[in-house]
């Protein structure tokens, strides 16, 4: 079970939010988001309803303006609590849409999808087991995506707007 509060003022202040599990729209419960206390649990906020936009990965912790936690904005309308995952982690990466050409298997962090694959772009993938996050950039940077368990035939299926798949993480720290 996770906690996650979100307040409209920087510092912990202003009006609040708390949620317990996965909230779809949040815009009618808080006008914006300055600061948010993770109790407990893996977070993944959305910018958007309907876990739409951009996407933050926040764990047990303290963030006390949107910088805290890379925001570009106060804008956080959606939140999706990770499912705990204690068991294996294993992850299929492959080169083109529908599984197609080059397949490569990660069971562990990888922080340079070119130098460990020589490849810029993931084209679709199988989580087999675990959660994961894909990251624009090299080194767990720029802008993430959340990966579940399941098959996802084309980057748009996880919500990305390109290929580009530079880093892979797994979410082991519940």
């Amino acid at each position: 079970m996770g906690k996650i509060i979100f307040y409209e003022d920087h510092n912990f202040s202003g009006r609040r939010h708390t949620c317990t599990d996965d909230c779809a729209d949040l815009s009618g419960l808080i006008s914006r988001c300055n600061s948010i206390s993770v109790e407990s649990g893996c977070f993944m906020i959305y910018e958007k309803p309907n876990f739409c936009g951009n996407q933050y990965y926040l764990r047990r912790g303290q963030y006390p303006d949107f910088h805290h936690w890379m925001g570009v904005s106060d804008s956080v309308s959606s939140c999706y609590l990770i499912p705990e995952d204690p068991g294996s982690f294993n992850i299929r990466l492959y080169e083109r849409t529908e599984f197609g050409g080059l397949m490569m298997d990660l069971t562990d962090d990888c922080p340079s999808v070119m130098e460990r694959f020589h490849l810029n772009n993931i084209f679709s993938c199988h989580a087999v087991s675990g959660n994961w996050l894909f990251y624009e950039h090299p080194h767990y940077r720029g802008r993430m995506h959340l990966i579940r368990p399941g098959e996802y035939k084309r980057f748009t299926e996880w919500g990305g707007r390109s290929a580009r798949v530079s880093s892979v993480r797994r979410i082991a720290d519940y």
